[in-house]
């Protein structure tokens, strides 16, 4: 699981720079590329700093810890999706066993590849269906053994928060 701990601490930094939201997400995102947190959490940050919070650490929660966040489950839910990418949630819960709320769509997106595809796909008029075939072929073929891998772990990270909130929302661009 990603933490943001030093990306936070940027964003303080930003706001007692007095840099606004905007120029604080840019700088994130240079330094920190597809790995930079999103415009809703950088805003959030900035407005607990300006609200006087100037702690860099999540809010304490309340509720039961999750039961579903264990290795079995992560392994097993790892192993189903990679028989079959293209399951459904609803799949992935009944062959897991593990609750509707602890599976997120977001584990879904195959190794953050989509985001990718609509990058270099995006603003293309293609005059048939082998057109799209051939430039989303063209697209994954640019993608380097390396990526792949890193967007397996990204992927991996992902599943890990999905179970870690226990259903729950959470935005991470």
């Amino acid at each position: 699981m990603t933490d943001f701990r030093e990306q936070r601490a940027a964003v303080k930094f930003c706001f007692l720079l007095g840099k606004s939201g905007t120029e604080t997400l840019e700088m994130l995102k240079t330094a920190y590329k597809d790995d930079a947190m999103g415009k809703t959490q950088v805003f959030e940050w900035l407005s607990r700093f300006k609200n006087g919070e100037m702690s860099i650490d999540d809010k304490l929660r309340s509720g039961r810890p999750s039961m579903a966040r264990t290795h079995e489950n992560v392994e097993k839910i790892r192993e189903i999706i990679k028989e079959d990418r293209r399951r459904t949630i609803e799949e992935i819960v009944e062959l897991s066993g593990v609750t509707w709320s602890s599976v997120h769509p977001e584990m879904i997106k195959t190794f953050f590849l989509f985001p990718r595809m609509k990058r270099d796909m995006k603003g293309k008029c293609f005059a048939d269906v082998a057109g799209v075939k051939e430039k989303t072929t063209e697209v994954l073929s640019s993608i380097s053994k390396d990526e792949f891998r890193q967007c397996f772990e990204k992927w991996n990270k992902r599943l890990d928060k999905c179970i870690s909130v226990s259903g729950e929302y959470f935005e991470e661009d």
